[in-house]
């Protein structure tokens, strides 16, 4: 493993407490009947989702900081991936939460942006990483 993948590993690991931090807010928050969540099912749904995609795109995030390394990629690009998945992460999880922070929130608000914009920001990550595996590597 490079330097690189070590050194983002890590900070993507020192991400997980947030996670955990987020499972620990949904389960008081369905425990507790003054909380409102259970009445809010629109809330329900996007804190699940965000939740949820926060977890799997940081596991994806980890595979692809190995993956990188065997890529055959100019540096540039390698770190659009490196940096640009766990960064997905982030959007996308905060897109489904800040959307809807408010208790009573009936719809999303603008902040449902940050959804589409970890999205394009992943896909564009995936893909450049995806290229640059299936591409052949110099001749040694």
């Amino acid at each position: 493993m490079t330097r690189e993948a070590r050194l983002m590993s890590g900070i993507i690991l020192i991400t997980i407490p947030t996670i955990q931090y987020g499972g620990y807010f949904l389960l008081t928050s369905l425990m507790s009947k003054s909380s409102g969540y259970m009445e809010n099912p629109l809330r329900q749904n996007f804190f699940r989702a965000g939740h949820a995609h926060a977890g799997v795109i940081v596991i994806l995030s980890l595979v692809c900081q190995i993956l990188a390394d065997s890529a055959v990629l100019p540096s540039p690009l390698v770190w659009v991936v490196r940096i640009g998945v766990p960064l997905s992460a982030i959007l996308i999880s905060a897109g489904f939460f800040f959307s809807v922070l408010p208790p009573t929130a009936t719809e999303p608000s603008g902040a449902v942006g940050l959804i589409y914009a970890g999205a394009v920001i992943l896909v564009i990550a995936v893909v450049t990483l995806a290229i640059g595996l299936i591409r052949n590597s110099p001749s040694a």
